[in-house]
Formats: C-alpha cells, structure tokens, sequence
C-alpha cells in the first residue's frame, strides 16, 4: 500500500518550519528517457520507509520543524516553470528556512539557486553530476537540463560552484570553460583520490559562507540508482554523496535531488533519494545544534 504523497516526517506548519520540501514535477528538457515528473511524489512515497530517528547524529526527524509545501503545478516550458518556482523559493530564503527541492529534471535547480536573495550571506554551489551541463544552450532551449551548471554560474560567479562526479562531457563545454573557469572533480579523480579528501578541495575552493548542495541523482552510478534519465556508468556510489552532505551540512543553506525516474528500476533509487534528503536534513540539524 502506498502512503501518502506527503514527505515522512513532514508535520510542522510552513510557519513554525525550518525545512521545507518543495516537488517540481517537470520534465520537459530531458533528453533521453522521460519520467523524472515523477520523481516527487514517488521520493516522498519512499521516505516512509525509514525510522525517524537517525542512529549516526541521534537526531529524529520527528522532533524537527518539517514542512511539505506540495507540488508546483505542471508547466509548459522550462521559461514558465523557472520564473514559477523562483516566486516559490524565494521567501523561504528570506524566512531562513531550508528548502528541500525535489524533481524534476536539472533544469529545475537554477531557478531554486537564483531566488538566494543578494543581500543573504555568500552562497557556494556543488553541483553533484555525471554531466557538466555546461552548454549555453541545448537543443534550443538555455534552460534545458543540460545547460543548468551554466545559468548557475551566472547567478553566483564561476568561483563559487564546483562541479562533482563529472563523466561525461562535450568538447564544446571543455573549449568554453576555458576562458570561464569553472572548477570540477571528476569522478575518476575522486576514485584515485578518496571523497574525503575531493569534498575538502571543493569546500576550500568555495570561500562562501553558506553552501547549496545541487544533486542530479545520475551523480551515484546505475549500479547503485538506475532510476534516471541519462544513466552513465563509473560513478559515486551512495556513501559518497552521503559524505558530501555531512562534510557541507555545516554551511548547508538549500539542497535538491533530481532526476530520479522512478520507472526504470523497482524503486531503488527513490528510496536512495529519499534517504540522501533526510541525511541532508539530519546532519544540518546535528550541526547546528538541533534539537
């Protein structure tokens, strides 16, 4: 029996909350296979599975302010659902809560970076991908999935973004950031150097003071999460996306999962999902000292 479409856990009012989880159920940028649309409500499905209480911080979901602000609607272009989801965003940050955003293709995370309002403490991004997603176009569209690392920098300057677990890239995107300088870890430089040791050169890249983590979940290796729409093999596995949430949770001012498309495997990788969330939220709170 499925539970209902609300994120386990998620029980405080928008008032009193201090994370706030947010599905973007679109998908119209994506290139290969179809599906992430359902990626919200089948993560917040899956988040039912897990205790409350986390046995590595001692931390239990159930005595923080959760809230669930539900789906946005469905939009015709990636224009329309951008401009959407940053009014959405946008006083969440003013209010100093969390948003957790859930999608959705990758097109949907620049809009939750470009509502950080400019007068909020500095903003860091590491973009946890397979792919670069570097174009300044793509098929047309500048805000296609595969041009969100792009509208990204534009927001918070190429300084401050890092690019994790790349794989797979155009030569075009290489030849670009040439002259933009946009840094990157590839996930083969993470296999021979260690995650511990990767997350600490990207956290001592980015000078800011707080951090956005920007999860594509094709990040992790299909070994592992082969619920997504452009799968590519030789990738993170879960642990490390998990030591990259507790090394940034300090720091920690927004996150996002995407491109979960629950119909291509039995429902591995929005359990996978679900977990990385409330590990996202777990560690903040330990980190900060709540509760």
């Amino acid at each position: 029996m499925l539970r209902p479409t609300t994120f386990a856990d998620a029980s405080a009012s928008l008032e009193e909350s201090e994370y706030v989880i947010v599905g973007v159920p679109f998908d119209r940028t994506t290139s290969f296979r179809p599906g992430a649309r359902f990626g919200p409500d089948s993560i917040r499905q899956h988040s039912w599975n897990f205790e409350s209480y986390d046995l590595e911080t001692g931390v239990s979901l159930s005595d923080l302010a959760i809230h669930d602000l539900g789906n946005t609607e469905e939009f015709g272009s990636a224009t329309q659902m951008a401009d959407a989801l940053r009014e959405e965003i946008r006083p969440l940050y003013a209010a100093g809560r969390v948003p957790i955003v859930l999608g959705g293709d990758h097109a949907c995370s620049p809009p939750s970076v470009e509502a950080y309002p400019d007068s909020a403490p500095s903003l860091g991004v590491l973009y946890l991908d397979a792919h670069m997603d570097f174009r300044s176009s793509y098929l047309g569209d500048p805000r296609s999935h595969g041009c969100s690392s792009r509208r990204i920098l534009e927001k918070v300057g190429a300084r401050n973004i890092v690019v994790l677990g790349v794989r797979s890239v155009s030569e075009e995107e290489i030849e670009d950031n040439k002259s933009i300088g946009m840094s990157y870890i590839t996930a083969h430089e993470i296999a021979r150097e260690g995650i511990e040791s990767a997350v600490q050169r990207a956290l001592n890249m980015l000078k800011t003071e707080r951090l956005y983590i920007s999860l594509d979940i094709d990040a992790i290796d299909p070994a592992y999460a082969a619920g997504t729409g452009t799968p590519e093999p030789f990738g993170l596995t879960p642990r490390d996306v998990k030591h990259v949430i507790g090394m940034a949770a300090p720091r920690l001012a927004g996150l996002d999962i995407m491109e979960v498309s629950p119909h291509y495997d039995s429902g591995n990788t929005s359990a996978l999902a679900a977990r990385l969330a409330r590990e996202a939220i777990v560690r903040r709170a330990a980190a900060v000292g709540r509760p």
